[in-house]
């Protein structure tokens, strides 16, 4: 049985705990928060044996295995910090830290003190994704030259929300394009050359941006994100997805986004194989709608069904 806590009690650690109950071998045993009032609000609310008024209490808990660390981005570093010199692995939500330096130190004192340090992008353990780099690294599509993927969410968010204040971390590319980011390196690895360009809000975080990897060995990875407009897809929404797309003598796409839960009315991961599909998105963005609820590729599984 592996012993959990959680650092924080906001949204996503919620999430985290309600679905720890589905994860076989897991036991949810503590939480620990700034407060002590919220940490036994949340203790309560989610049944949680023990509740801690501070990091450090949740830290120095020899019953634990692991914390799962769910702060608001610009604190990452320092209770990832506080777990690690307490001798306890860390599965640290996303972004990992605000910056290279800090990311940097994290690595280096899960090294010093022997414990397992780990960043949540989930993405990369999503069924579709995996079954994707299974297809690249078989050579099923050839050589990747390329990777088009963009994730974007509806704005414009009010003043103090957490993606326009920059002392937490907020910001299109760090709460967004992360995902992007992670897709390219999964696919082509580290890119020799980095140029970008953002929009930026009065308060200074990214609104807007456009990253370009390359690679020395001619691959390109087109990337955005953004928090300015409608979501790049929805089942109402009249134009196609942005989604995203490898390709070399052929490619594979990912033409909705794979980040809901799957209906229960539709097909299951275990169904999904890698058999081609010849249908195509229609022409007109006026057809959008009615192709979405008809075409093979916008039920949930992988377009290559």
């Amino acid at each position: 049985m592996t012993r959990w806590g959680i650092l924080a009690t906001g949204h996503i650690a919620a999430r985290f705990a309600e679905d720890l109950r589905l994860v076989p071998g897991a036991e949810l045993t503590a939480v620990g928060s700034r407060t002590a009032e919220s940490a036994e609000r949340f203790a309560h609310r989610h049944g949680v044996p023990r509740a801690y008024a501070s990091w450090a209490e949740l830290a120095a808990d020899d019953d634990l295995d692991v914390v799962y660390v769910a702060t608001p981005h610009a604190a990452h570093h320092e209770a990832a910090l506080t777990c690690l010199a307490a001798g306890r692995a860390v599965l640290l939500e996303k972004p990992f830290t605000l910056d290279l330096a800090t990311s940097t130190e994290l690595v280096e004192a899960a090294r010093a003190a022997g414990v397992f340090l780990m960043e949540a992008m989930w993405m990369r353990t999503n069924p579709l994704v995996r079954r994707l780099r299974e297809l690249v690294a078989d050579g099923a599509i050839g050589m990747v030259t390329g990777v088009r993927a963009d994730f974007g969410v509806a704005g414009p968010f009010p003043p103090e929300h957490r993606m326009r204040a920059r002392t937490l971390g907020g910001g299109a590319l760090l709460d967004l394009g992360v995902y992007p980011v992670s897709l390219a390196h999964l696919l082509l690895g580290v890119p020799d050359h980095v140029r970008a360009w953002a929009k930026l809000s009065p308060e200074g975080v990214d609104e807007n941006t456009g990253v370009v990897l390359g690679y020395d060995s001619g691959a390109v990875a087109t990337l955005s994100c953004g928090m300015v407009g409608r979501p790049r897809w929805s089942p109402r929404s009249p134009a196609p997805p942005a989604g995203s797309t490898c390709r070399s003598r052929s490619s594979a796409r990912v033409r909705r986004p794979c980040t809901g839960p799957v209906p229960s009315r539709r097909r299951s991961p275990a169904s999904w194989s890698a058999a081609a599909t010849s249908t195509r998105p229609p022409r007109s963005s006026a057809a959008w709608p009615r192709a979405c609820r008809r075409a093979p590729w916008s039920r949930t599984r992988p377009p290559w069904r």
